[in-house]
């Protein structure tokens, strides 16, 4: 019965205007001779590895081309508001990260759209749903090089940052440059409470806090810029000075967990630091949108429907570049990776999105006057 009424739907579509039609509502065999008609798909995706699910994609339906543009989030969102304020169409399709921004700005704004493909609802929990899907769950962390400590993390508080012992050995992403640091930045202030008590533990005694710093967060983020913190243009850039194998006492920093993936390929021996406290770093949504003038209506919708998995345990080829160790699949149905740490048993604060987005203008603020 179903299958008769999405057919049937595929065919008004077919017989009518898309825009009038309720895509929406139909399902990926209903989508795909609607897609297949429009012939392509532009997504713009913060992860290199799209073009594994371009591969993928244009070999599960063919005569469909996924174009595939890879840039950071923060690349993305200035780009979807100029874009909008031209009048250009844009992708088709939104993967991103920086959700504080996203739903501030771009949701809010009305230049992306949510989707969350019908056959899915009842396998994601509604913080995954709305107000935008989220596809997986990824981080950013505290990382080591397991060859040069390979009894465990050299650290095992986030103060031990800011000693003279990791003096310009400490490296990340610019905050300013990469919205998800910036995430993590916030996160610490917002977590000030536990930053306070972990340097208490460190260090013995309560933390006193400098002239004009309101917090322990803060606190922590002026120590870190002042003990030569390295800034980066990339996190490739964190990832080979923090990982590369043959070094004896290699520097530490923050990075995505899920980047262990590419040890052997790229001759890194990155690991997380998942005992330090009061934790490693942030866990944040991966989200998907469409573009709600999308050119493409029914292969975004297709695209979106293939990036969330298959019905088997590990989601198949759609989601298999991110069914690794350090990404975590939102859908309930798929099993975790065997080589990852629980989510449960991770040490990563969650982000709240909207609380997030409160005081991250003033903790931008706050690094603009620490460079």
């Amino acid at each position: 019965m179903r299958r008769s009424l999405t057919s049937a739907l595929a065919l008004l579509a077919l017989a009518a205007p898309l825009s009038a039609q309720n895509i929406d509502a139909l399902d990926a065999a209903a989508l795909l001779p609607l897609a297949q008609a429009e012939g392509s798909v532009t997504v713009y995706s913060f992860t290199s590895r799209i073009g594994n699910v371009e591969e993928a994609f244009e070999a599960a339906y063919p005569g469909i081309d996924m174009i595939g543009f890879d840039m950071s989030s923060t690349e993305q969102i200035a780009r979807i508001t100029s874009e909008a304020q031209a009048g250009l169409a844009g992708a088709d399709v939104i993967y991103i990260s920086d959700a504080p921004v996203v739903l501030t700005d771009l949701l809010a704004a009305g230049l992306v759209a949510p989707y969350v493909p019908a056959r899915l609802e009842s396998v994601l929990d509604e913080r995954f749903r709305s107000p935008l899907l989220a596809q997986r769950l990824s981080t950013k962390v505290l990382m080591y090089n397991e060859e040069s400590y390979p009894d465990g993390a050299p650290v095992d508080n986030l103060w031990d940052l800011t000693t003279e012992a990791w003096t310009g050995r400490v490296i990340m992403v610019d905050p300013l440059q990469r919205g998800d640091y910036l995430d993590l930045m916030t996160e610490i202030v917002l977590q000030s409470d536990a930053m306070a008590a972990a340097y208490e533990a460190a260090f013995g005694s309560p933390i006193t806090l400098d002239e004009g710093v309101a917090n322990a967060g803060e606190q922590f983020i002026a120590n870190l810029f002042a003990n030569d913190l390295v800034l980066v243009g990339s996190t490739d850039d964190v990832n080979a000075a923090i990982g590369a194998l043959g070094q004896d006492a290699a520097p530490i920093g923050f990075t995505s967990y899920s980047d262990r993936r590419d040890n052997e390929d790229e001759g890194w021996a990155l690991q997380v630091a998942n005992d330090v406290v009061p934790a490693n770093g942030i866990v944040f949504p991966a989200l998907l949108a469409v573009n709600p003038k999308a050119q493409n209506p029914a292969a975004a919708r297709l695209a979106i429907d293939f990036l969330m998995g298959d019905d088997s345990d590990t989601g198949g080829a759609g989601f298999a570049p991110f069914y690794v160790a350090g990404d975590w699949a939102t859908r309930s149905d798929i099993a975790p990776h065997p080589d990852a740490i629980p989510l449960e048993a991770f040490n990563g604060w969650i982000i709240d999105a909207e609380t997030t987005a409160t005081i991250r203008a003033e903790v931008a603020d706050l690094i603009l006057t620490l460079q």
